[in-house]
């Protein structure tokens, strides 16, 4: 624990330098690697992807890769994912049937990236027959609605989503392309010739929301909206963006990370919105927050700093200052929440340690209890803006846990079989 202090203490120190900082980290880690000799793997993991020449990986972490009943999985292929966090050439979305362990080419996609993919998922509300994926087309960003069963593209939207309710009905979505300029690894590279001079608060419109019945867009939100709700000086003459839109689980509102900077500061708040972009709350204004996950349609389990309490998880009640400290002494460091379908657990990750090892933790919300339930090895060559995050997401059903990882020496698929985690 005191190390772990130290280590924190430092890293603040270097936060204004980040070149300075990732070169000392690098030696630093190399270092424990060479004293430490970690295990690639320690876990009940079955690797799900091919053993072959491509690279597999599937997104982010609050999306499920299953199908209803589990038969079935999606996920996507490339050539290679560590020389570019949006890479231009194109990437193959795979089918896999997990009864007769089998994969199949069913599409391609020109957009994606090595952190969230091109945000690959099933649709709602059945989440057995519709799956739909960015790409880009004709010289725009589109997303498409493919039918597994009659292996076809049933509609091909105008826009690319980000985040799609619940029911299939409707999706929002952001700029990729200033996202790509600004968050390097989240947005795509297909139009970054036209986010050269970027604006810091442009006039334009920053989320959309997406009729996926009749296909049609409005616009929701803009940036200047955001920038004058609640403004204060830290936000003058800042570049702005947003991230990390999560809709809620009875599709009528949203999350959203709202971030500018100054310089080398990065500011961050997470503000709730009406579907229709009414209705704007600050819920979390300190500076930092990260990874958020709706645990139910009224309350955000988020990895943040709060001024009176630290940098902890925190359980937040939307629209209201209630707030409640989660696993402060057992879960000390970031990663990427998401709660069980029946709300029992939490599956949490850590980025690479001192010794570039990851955990995947299993807690337990009636207990509290917390459990490193599988570990890995993240080779260097996967770090920065290209390494791997675990993202660790859930089957429908409670009993597995999918996640991405490069022990092998390059991201595969890989499941843990938590088995009856009543027991």
């Amino acid at each position: 624990m005191q190390v772990k202090k130290i280590e924190e203490k430092i890293s603040d120190i270097l936060r204004k330098n980040p070149k300075i900082k990732k070169a000392i980290k690098r030696i630093y880690q190399r270092i424990m690697v060479f004293i430490t000799r970690p295990q690639k793997s320690n876990g009940d993991i079955e690797q799900i992807s091919p053993n072959d020449e491509f690279e597999y990986f599937f997104g982010y972490y609050d999306k499920s890769p299953w199908n209803n009943d589990e038969s079935k999985m999606v996920f996507l292929r490339a050539k290679q994912t560590y020389k570019s966090v949006a890479p231009k050439e194109s990437a193959d979305i795979i089918l896999y049937d997990c009864i007769g362990k089998t994969d199949t080419v069913i599409a391609k996609t020109s957009s994606w990236n090595v952190q969230q993919g091109c945000m690959l998922q099933w649709l709602g509300p059945n989440y057995d027959r519709y799956i739909i994926f960015n790409d880009f087309r004709n010289g725009q960003f589109c997303s498409i609605c493919y039918d597994i069963i009659d292996k076809k593209e049933i509609k091909i939207y105008q826009m690319p989503v980000y985040s799609v309710s619940s029911d299939g009905n409707f999706a929002l979505t952001l700029d990729f392309s200033r996202l790509h300029k600004l968050r390097p690894g989240y947005g795509y590279s297909n139009l970054e010739e036209k986010q050269e001079n970027i604006e810091y608060c442009p006039e334009d419109i920053c989320i959309w929301k997406i009729d996926l019945t009749t296909g049609n867009y409005e616009p929701i939100l803009k940036y200047e909206q955001l920038k004058k709700f609640e403004y204060n000086e830290t936000m003058k003459n800042a570049i702005h963006k947003v991230n990390h839109i999560m809709i809620s689980p009875d599709n009528k509102r949203f999350m959203v990370l709202h971030r500018w900077f100054q310089g080398n500061k990065k500011y961050t708040r997470l503000l709730t919105i009406d579907i229709d972009g009414n209705n704007m709350y600050n819920l979390l204004d300190d500076g930092m927050i990260s990874h958020c996950y709706w645990k139910d349609s009224e309350h955000i389990l988020a990895w943040a700093h709060k001024n009176k309490e630290g940098t902890h998880y925190y359980l937040l009640k939307d629209k209201t200052r209630e707030y409640e400290v989660k696993w402060k002494e057992k879960l000390i460091s970031d990663g990427h929440p998401s709660y069980s379908l029946d709300r029992k657990f939490v599956v949490t990750d850590t980025y690479p340690n001192r010794s570039r090892i990851s955990n995947v933790y299993l807690i337990d919300t009636r207990n509290d209890k917390v459990k490193s339930i599988a570990q890995v090895f993240s080779p260097f060559r996967y770090d920065n803006e290209v390494r791997c995050d675990l993202h660790p997401r859930w089957d429908r059903l409670g009993k597995k846990i999918c996640f991405d990882a490069t022990f092998s020496g390059k991201r595969e698929i890989y499941v843990l079989k938590i088995g009856d985690i009543e027991k």
